[in-house]
């Protein structure tokens, strides 16, 4: 039904031993809908790191004869993954942990380096040898360089900054210390809470902190690095606003949950504006405002309220199916829709339905939707969308590689309408993205073209055919 971009991290410190892997655990399951393909925890125990991670959810991977081999700790790292970059195995899995000459590291990582393929080649020709196929482990190299020649872990994570490009929200952890840092641009999410006995918590989003009964801080701002060690919280702005803001206005529009809130603003309540704006734009005569779960619901109930047309619980959602885009390949992608979405055949039979969604990429999950509609009796079906059109690749961590397969850089509005089944269909419009979320601090050059870094030399993946590609930009896009 919509993209999906590629991880979720999470970090706490203790200023005594306690049970993080617990903490850890409800935390990363906050974060699950960030990535289903894999996941890990790693425990810092006065130096000695316990690390278990595997592929499969959270549920699946940390069972309960797995916690209990977890030791108490004062600090811990999380992650969750679906990969934009890198094939789907085990070396894949995060947190890296990497043992060097003055110690150890452990780090979890959100995002995509423009630079990625100009970073590895240089780091192999170096001599570097590399066990998955992920950028995340570069980072790993370069940070552990660069400590090998610092006074400090943080000193050594600022010389590193200086060498990525892209997007990077990273939690990681040496042996004494936790250090969060979020790159330049700030494409990526990142906030730190406390939680009531003192301790410090990490995330990519701030739901994440309210399921472990942290109170949110605030978030991270570009470019800055933040320290937790038992003098408490150091901030390291050195970064800070040498690159204008870009946050990705997809994290508004689908990636986060809606209970979040990211940099000020509510994901819940940016939804609902983009509901409005369609509304405002794309009115329609109709009976009936339907969203498709999950991030369709907001800009529905946005949208009923602006036209005044009645909201509608028009399908039902099996709540064991996880997001259809994170499966690895297109066959299990449809196999899935269809057995996570049913009409309420008594509620759309009839009527004339407004059906909210959040994007349209391909077309073929949109379709299948359509039709599902049709078979439960609905009169007529008039598609609205809460993004623009995509139009461009991106390269900071949404899974779009190439123009390929992308329906609106082959056909118009209108014949995506026919293609698709619907009577008519009306998209967000990019000027309306700065009303929707109260600023113009993001990145929407998959919408516009216009890339706040400059375009990587290299995109070879295939994240849709469960292979690496060798072909530069011949990627197939998320299906939608």
């Amino acid at each position: 039904m919509a993209l999906h971009e590629e991880c979720g991290v999470f970090g706490i410190y203790a200023q005594q031993p306690q049970q993080l892997a617990n903490i850890a655990y409800y935390a990363l399951y906050a974060l699950q809908h960030r990535g289903q393909e894999s996941c890990g925890i790693v425990v810092n125990d006065d130096g000695l790191f316990s690390a278990h991670c595997d592929l499969g959810t959270v549920g699946d991977v940390f069972t309960p004869e797995v916690m209990s081999r977890f030791p108490e700790g004062t600090m811990a790292v999380g992650h969750v993954r679906y990969g934009t970059t890198g094939a789907t195995n085990r070396a894949n899995c995060q947190p890296i942990v990497v043992n060097h000459q003055k110690g150890k590291l452990a780090l979890a990582h959100n995002g995509n380096l423009s630079n990625a393929y100009e970073l590895r080649s240089a780091l192999e020709l170096s001599g570097a040898i590399f066990h998955s196929t992920s950028d995340t482990e570069s980072i790993a190299y370069i940070i552990t360089r660069q400590r090998l020649q610092s006074p400090t872990i943080e000193e050594a994570v600022s010389r590193a900054v200086d060498q990525l490009d892209g997007a990077f929200s990273l939690v990681m952890m040496s042996a004494a210390k936790m250090i969060a840092a979020r790159d330049p641009y700030g494409f990526r999410p990142l906030c730190y809470g406390i939680r009531p006995d003192g301790s410090y918590v990490i995330a990519s989003e701030s739901c994440a902190l309210s399921a472990v009964g942290a109170k949110l801080e605030r978030d991270l701002l570009p470019g800055e690095i933040l320290t937790f060690d038992e003098k408490g919280v150091h901030s390291d702005r050195r970064h800070c606003q040498t690159k204008s803001k870009k946050l990705c206005i997809f994290e508004y529009i689908y990636f986060a949950r809606p209970d979040s809130v990211i940099d000020g603003v509510s994901v819940h309540m940016a939804r609902k504006n983009a509901g409005r704006l369609l509304a405002k734009r794309h009115g329609v005569e109709a009976d009936l405002v339907v969203g498709v779960p999950d991030s369709g619901l907001d800009a529905a109930l946005g949208y009923a309220e602006e036209s005044g047309i009645p909201y509608g619980i028009g399908f039902t959602k099996n709540k064991y199916i996880g997001r259809t885009f994170i499966s690895t390949g297109q066959s299990q992608r449809l196999d899935k829709v269809r057995i996570k979405l049913n009409p309420i055949a008594d509620v759309v039979r009839g009527k004339r339905i407004i059906l909210i969604d959040d994007s349209i990429v391909r077309g073929t999950t949109s379709g299948q939707i359509v039709n599902l509609l049709r078979e439960a009796g609905a009169k007529e079906i008039h598609l609205r969308i809460s993004s623009p059109p995509f139009l461009n690749p991106c390269y900071y961590g949404t899974d779009i590689d190439s123009q390929e397969h992308l329906i609106a850089c082959h056909h118009s509005v209108v014949e995506i309408a026919q293609l698709i089944g619907a009577d008519s269909l009306g998209y967000l419009e990019v000027e309306d993205l700065t009303e929707m979320i109260g600023s113009g601090a993001y990145c929407s050059a998959c919408f516009t073209g216009e890339y706040p870094t400059a375009i990587p030399t290299n995109t070879a993946k295939d994240r849709f055919e469960g292979r690496l590609s060798q072909r530069k930009n011949k990627t197939a896009p998320a299906d939608k």
